[in-house]
């Protein structure tokens, strides 16, 4: 078991650029590893219900140009988790294509691409409904019934640590992951060189989302994580920023509902015993995590479908008797609506910023909007046809709203521009499940190619 040095430079690759400067800091520390997530659930279920990308291809070929030249540069594996978002086929696909042709534009020498699939077939996964098998709920839901199933448009599954280690065994040089639990991407790497998953999970987990685990706050930034037999230490190469008691410890607690227990494939890690030591001005070392066994391995599905399309409308109120009277707006804009196009059939909502725009009802400020408001009005509906008249009608109609009191007949509301704009597809999540599996690589097939041009004979 000997000390490996990861870097990370991105927690959502692709999502914004990663910083050069603090990634080549990081480089300059040379690095065991290479690696980054590049997915989430929080872009919502566009992106897997279309199966798309929420951010532009260029982006997402700026990080794994830099990552894919350091790592060459000093021959040690890179690794990247949930391709294109969502680490469905078509986006690990597009991942191979990017680092093969950034490698015959750099003429870099031969490595090996090692890559797995993660996304399921609708009727494999009906299959296994239909054989007894129980496709338990997460966070509430009960058993995934086929309602649920038909109305998804495509599956992944969450990979745990298994097939990058298989990859990496057979001696992956870089390795494209579909669909993967954030912090299995770094724990495979430790695990490949002798660590133990109490400690390997660990690192995963303060590594996976880059310098969110650093203070003062900024996106994008490269932080290195050493594991050794004396724990995990997490350094902040930004110069600027540092790793904390305080900000370490915030980020093992970050995005759960327990905030001690990590769910990967295959079991869980648990932090209830952590300690955690300021080393030096960026560094704190982390100690007494534990991962435990499931009894029986399970994997996590997610699923999405789309159900319509959607138009997307802006409007402005800066007049204090229509801000005063803001519901009654919106009410008359729905019984217009409701006059068009009936009961059924559609979607329109409507959003106001600058009162309860993000909490909603939970807001305790709800009663003492701004002196401006913005107003959001999107309309779902099966055709692009109907969603565009629909959502043209509630916005237009909140111009024309008859409040009391007033006598003038130039409306109460101001339109940025009068068309309404083709947003994406109304889109939800379907599917939040785990399925049996017999071990960590049943669901995901495994390849490995040669990349990169031999040296001509002289």
């Amino acid at each position: 078991m000997r000390q490996i040095k990861i870097i990370c430079p991105n927690g959502h690759l692709g999502f914004a650029p990663l910083k050069v400067e603090s990634f080549h800091a990081g480089v300059a520390a040379k690095p065991d590893f290479i690696a980054a997530d590049s997915g989430s659930d929080d872009v919502g279920p566009v992106p897997l219900a279309t199966d798309s990308s929420a951010s532009p291809r260029a982006w997402q070929e700026h990080d794994l140009e830099e990552m894919l030249m350091a790592a060459r540069k000093l021959n040690v594996p890179m690794i990247i988790g949930s391709a294109g978002d969502t680490g469905t086929n078509s986006r690990v696909d597009m991942y191979v294509e990017i680092i093969q042709e950034i490698a015959e534009r750099h003429g870099l020498a031969p490595f090996k691409l090692g890559y797995f699939y993660s996304e399921l077939d609708r009727e494999f996964v009906r299959t296994r409904m239909l054989s007894g098998e129980a496709i338990e709920g997460l966070d509430g839901r009960d058993e995934l019934k086929e309602a649920e199933l038909n109305a998804t448009h495509h599956i992944v599954a969450m990979a745990g640590a298994d097939p990058f280690v298989h990859l990496l065994e057979a001696g992956a040089d870089v390795i494209i992951g579909g669909r993967s639990s954030d912090s299995a991407i770094f724990a495979a790497a430790a695990i490949h060189n002798g660590h133990k998953e109490d400690t390997a999970y660990m690192l995963g987990k303060l590594l996976e989302c880059a310098s969110f685990c650093a203070e003062p706050y900024g996106g994008k930034e490269t932080v290195m994580g050493t594991i050794s037999e004396d724990g995990v230490d997490i350094t902040a190469m930004n110069p600027e920023q540092r790793c904390t008691i305080a900000s370490v410890a915030g980020h093992a607690m970050y995005e759960r509902a327990n905030p001690f227990h990590e769910h990967v494939a295959g079991g869980v890690l648990d932090m209830t015993n952590c300690h955690y030591k300021q080393l030096d001005e960026r560094t704190t070392r982390v100690t007494g995590s534990l991962f435990r066994h499931d009894n029986q391995m399970r994997v996590k599905l997610e699923g999405a479908g789309k159900f319509g399309e959607r138009y997307f409308g802006l409007a402005g109120i800066r007049d204090p008797h229509t801000i005063a009277h803001v519901d009654q707006v919106l009410d008359w804009s729905r019984a217009e609506v409701k006059r068009r196009f009936g009961e059924t059939g559609y979607e329109i909502h409507y959003t106001v910023y600058g009162r309860d725009g993000i909490l909603g009802e939970m807001e305790p400020l709800r009663d003492q909007p701004a002196h401006e408001l913005c107003i959001t009005v999107q309309g779902v509906a099966p055709t692009t046809e109907v969603a565009e008249e629909l959502t043209l009608t509630a916005l237009r109609q909140l111009f024309y709203a008859r409040l009391p009191n007033v006598k003038g007949t130039a409306g109460g509301v101001s339109f940025p521009f009068d068309e309404v704009m083709r947003a994406s597809p109304a889109c939800s999540w379907t599917i939040n499940h785990t399925m049996p599996v017999s071990d960590g690589l049943e669901l995901f097939p495994t390849h490995l190619v040669n990349v990169g041009k031999l040296e001509a004979a002289e």
